[in-house]
């Protein structure tokens, strides 16, 4: 039997307490996913009177943060998440997970 064409599912790295790896290996997996920038440099609103394309793009980047932001709930326990103020986009919890770790 050949596995050719099979697709494995990647496991989202959970966070065991050890930041310097988890963040390692999470932003590799982000990476991976192509969700990274959104994680790294947020989501810019589109400005009054964009045009169409500057509206589409700001949908892809907030469709891209919301999936990243689900990525990082999975890898992370309910008792951090609940140590998370703010957790309204993936650069926030980033930024609350690098601060306190």
């Amino acid at each position: 039997m050949t596995t050719e064409g099979a697709f494995v599912q990647q496991a989202v790295p959970r966070f065991d307490g050890y930041y310097s790896h988890w963040a390692m290996l999470i932003e590799n997996f982000l990476r991976s996913k192509e969700y990274w920038v959104v994680v790294e440099n947020g989501v810019f609103a589109a400005a009054e009177g964009a045009t169409e394309v500057q509206k589409k793009n700001y949908e892809e980047q907030k469709l891209k943060d919301l999936k990243a932001k689900n990525y990082l709930f999975q890898a992370l326990d309910r008792t951090i998440l609940e140590t998370i103020i703010k957790k309204d986009t993936s650069k926030s919890i980033w930024d609350s997970m690098k601060q306190k770790y």
